[in-house]
């Protein structure tokens, strides 16, 4: 690939790597870069990996064309750049290398010498001149080795970069530049950031046209782009708006906290938010999210009298990178002797120009009614600026919206051997028509979705008009596992042999499982329909015919608190728990109103 007129590229893409440096992984491989400069002096600069020797030897001698090769300059010596310089002196005994004297050191480790006879030590502002280009070489120690250098073409305004602006990800794919060339750098060169910013300003002196970094594409276009976000990387600027969370979690008692936390966050304008559980997650990606963005949320366990493993893993890679100039908020849980939150503190003591919340959630076990007012006022905190920049966010974000939907009222019917079983729905539709496909969400905690996992079959009765409330009573406010709903009920079945209700629906139909969603709290079922009748044609039960018909009028009067808007049931109190569940008919908070008088 020709990079100028003079200029070749001669590197090789690597598809067979798994893990770049033995820990970052790289799902669409790496690029070890190298260049061939034709001019009256040909030089060649850097090698490649010892696993790609022969394909860059074979790439070398196609750029060359016969040519004599005068110099190798080594910029970097780790090894996936300088494993070939013992081969290339072998294939080219004429040729002298050009590099740094901490390089020419790591040479004699690397291949038992250090090639006294045959070499060019050079320094800051040295050049070697090769005809019409003229090299300039710069100095960047600790960018990320002590022995780097850069070097500069004065002829073609092309600076060879080493390391710098490189990412991963070999060439012959095609992948967004930041987001790899993120986690690339912060993982790799983060530490180094007043070294980096050090060797900024020396590019800033120079006209630069197209930079040929060691690894990843070269660069030729829109460079104020890249040279603005390494200053913003390595000065720990906040590249984006937005919040990270960052978690573990033993047996989902912290998760739930993190979830109703990004629901808050969300709810107050904050524009974007991640969420990483650091168990499962490539741990490189949240350490780059962490520095991409201004505010960090870290909620873990007490574990074994410290906090979770991967936590301590993950806080570890912050501050061996000089994690700082950010918001860090805690959420905490143990059970007997919580020391989470003091044993991250403690972790984060020497990171500079950390501003800590108010807030701190200490959860005790299972989340309590003090913990939900806690993550509603971290909320709040961290999204302070955002509600007060925008304060239409809170009308923006009405969730009173959802009950403008249309909904069907429905009865699922299912099978625990021969004990019949069923609940009240209101989400479920039809997604597609070719095939026919109907979709029914419902909630994990109810017996149903156990059932149906495990059979893949149900039937959806549409509820009419004609349903009594004694129907919302029997399959809406009881759990199946510990009552029969079809106790002195009459059954009709289907083919697929469960039940379907005798009066009081419009139709059924009877649906196998294809696919399911899993949705955090609930669980969507995609399902085909096996069989399907109508039996009358009588209206079908809206939500809005249930609320205004069907559902007896709560006795509000001379009380205060809030109602449920399903079932009717009165909670007492001035706060309603976020994750209170109606004890008759299961919804959540989301379905109670205040009582008004």
């Amino acid at each position: 690939m020709k990079v100028t007129q003079d200029i070749t590229y001669i590197g090789v893409n690597d598809h067979g790597i798994d893990l770049f440096e033995g820990q970052y992984v790289v799902p669409n491989g790496m690029a070890y870069n190298s260049y061939l400069i034709c001019d009256q002096k040909v030089a060649v600069m850097d090698t490649v990996d010892v696993r790609f020797t022969h394909e860059w030897l074979d790439n070398l001698a196609k750029a060359t064309q016969g040519k004599t090769v005068d110099y190798l300059v080594v910029q970097h010596m780790e090894p996936d750049h300088s494993a070939n310089i013992a081969k290339f002196m072998e294939v080219y005994p004429a040729a002298t290398i050009v590099s740094s004297a901490k390089a020419f050191a790591m040479m004699k480790n690397f291949f038992g010498t250090d090639y006294e006879d045959r070499r060019i030590v050079v320094g800051e502002g040295d050049t070697l001149n090769l005809g019409k280009h003229t090299l300039h070489f710069v100095t960047a120690p600790m960018v990320h080795w002590p022995e780097v250098i850069v070097t500069y073409d004065d002829c073609d305004k092309v600076l060879f970069s080493a390391d710098g602006f490189g990412k991963f990800g070999a060439l012959d794919v095609e992948e967004d530049w930041a987001c790899e060339a993120r986690r690339y750098y912060i993982g790799i060169v983060g530490k180094y950031g007043a070294q980096v910013q050090s060797l900024l300003k020396k590019a800033a002196t120079l006209d630069i046209a197209t930079i040929c970094p060691l690894h990843g594409p070269v660069l030729t276009e829109n460079l104020g782009y890249y040279l603005n976000l390494y200053n913003i990387w390595s000065s720990y600027a906040i590249e984006s708006e937005g919040i990270l969370i960052a978690y573990t979690s033993v047996y989902g008692h912290t998760k739930h906290a993190v979830e109703m936390l990004e629901e808050k966050l969300r709810m107050f304008g904050c524009p974007k938010v991640t969420i990483c559980d650091l168990a499962r997650c490539d741990m490189a990606e949240a350490v780059e999210d962490a520095f991409r963005y201004g505010k960090l949320v870290l909620a873990t366990t007490t574990y074994n009298a410290d906090i979770f493993p991967f936590m301590k893993e993950f806080i570890h890679h912050l501050t061996e990178r000089n994690f700082q100039n950010r918001t860090v908020a805690l959420i905490e849980n143990g059970s007997w002797a919580p020391l989470a939150a003091k044993t991250m503190r403690e972790m984060l003591k020497n990171c500079k120009n950390i501003t800590y919340a108010d807030t701190t959630v200490s959860i005790r076990s299972a989340l309590s009614a003090e913990n939900f007012e806690q993550i509603s006022s971290l909320a709040k905190e961290l999204c302070s600026a955002y509600l007060a920049e925008k304060q239409e966010n809170a009308v923006q974000n009405d969730l009173n919206a959802l009950f403008n939907i249309g909904y069907g009222l429905y009865v699922v019917t299912c099978k625990d051997g021969d004990k019949d079983n069923g609940l009240i729905v209101n989400t479920v539709s039809q997604v597609t028509n070719t095939p026919n496909r109907i979709a029914v969400t419902i909630n994990k905690e109810n017996y149903s979705h156990h059932l149906i996992k495990q059979s893949g079959i149900m039937n959806v009765n549409c509820l009419s008009t004609e349903a009594t409330f004694e129907i919302f009573q029997r399959f809406g406010f009881h759990s199946g596992r510990s009552v029969d709903k079809f106790r002195d009920f009459p059954v009709l079945r289907s083919a697929n042999g469960l039940a379907f209700l005798s009066n009081c629906i419009n139709s059924f139909m009877s649906l196998k499982v294809e696919q399911y969603v899993d949705l955090g709290t609930h669980g969507m079922f995609i399902c085909s329909v096996t069989e399907a009748k109508v039996i009358s044609h009588v209206e079908t039960m809206t939500y809005t015919y249930y609320q205004n018909n069907v559902k007896p009028k709560p006795q509000t009067a001379g009380k205060k608190g809030f109602v449920c808007k399903i079932c009717g049931y009165i909670y007492e109190g001035d706060t309603l728990p976020d994750d209170f569940v109606c004890p008759l008919c299961k919804h959540g908070a989301a379905d109670f109103e205040p009582i008004t008088e």
